[in-house]
């Protein structure tokens, strides 16, 4: 089959090709266009309050286990019951400490409490430990409603005013407070009346 030879353009017929600044004008207008309507039809990615707000740091750090240390508690063979928990950032550091009421599980009686603060370290496979005694068993106080809150760590500490109060009717009762402040925990304890609790 025979093919009919193309014709050649001549400078004439390829006049309308050519480049004007008028064209890179109206070329650059149609891309602004078309940019400028791209960024107004992004998906929406949250509210513009939180797009203002800095970026996470990563997941949040896990309080430290209070079921998985050992407590300097001397239970003469009893376990050790841990009664209350709270958590809580206390030292600023980002990460949250756990605080702890820990009791022998004596089996009758009430036994006093001590009341640990627990931190973990972030390195993987770190166990919780004990860095801080709050209220130690020689004290012979109850801690209840224990609390971390605003960086401060409240309970209420029910006690005897003397020997002769029975060991199962406490009549004393403390609002006890300890914030970390100058590298170490300052307690404020404020009385209650003196009564049956």
């Amino acid at each position: 089959m025979l093919h009919t030879p193309a014709t050649l353009a001549t400078p004439d017929t390829l006049a309308h090709t050519r480049t004007r600044p008028l064209h890179w004008l109206a070329t650059a207008t149609a891309m602004a266009a078309v940019i400028a309507a791209a960024g107004l039809v992004q998906p929406a990615t949250g509210s513009p309050a939180a797009a203002e707000e800095p970026a996470a740091k990563g997941p949040q750090a896990a309080a430290p286990d209070a079921a998985a240390v050992t407590y300097p508690l001397d239970c003469r063979g009893a376990p050790q019951a841990v009664t209350a928990t709270a958590q809580g950032d206390l030292d600023g550091d980002g990460r949250p400490e756990t605080v702890a009421a820990v009791r022998c599980d004596a089996g009758s009686g009430t036994p006093p409490h001590a009341v640990y603060v627990l931190t973990q370290d972030p390195a993987e496979g770190s166990r919780p430990r004990v860095v801080a005694t709050l209220l130690d068993t020689p004290q012979r106080r109850t801690a209840t409603e224990l609390t971390v809150r605003d960086r401060t760590v409240t309970a209420s500490l029910l006690g005897y005013s003397g020997p002769d109060v029975p060991r199962c009717c406490p009549d004393k009762k403390q609002l006890a407070k300890w914030r970390w402040s100058d590298g170490k925990f300052r307690q404020e304890l404020t009385d209650s009346a003196a009564r049956s609790v």
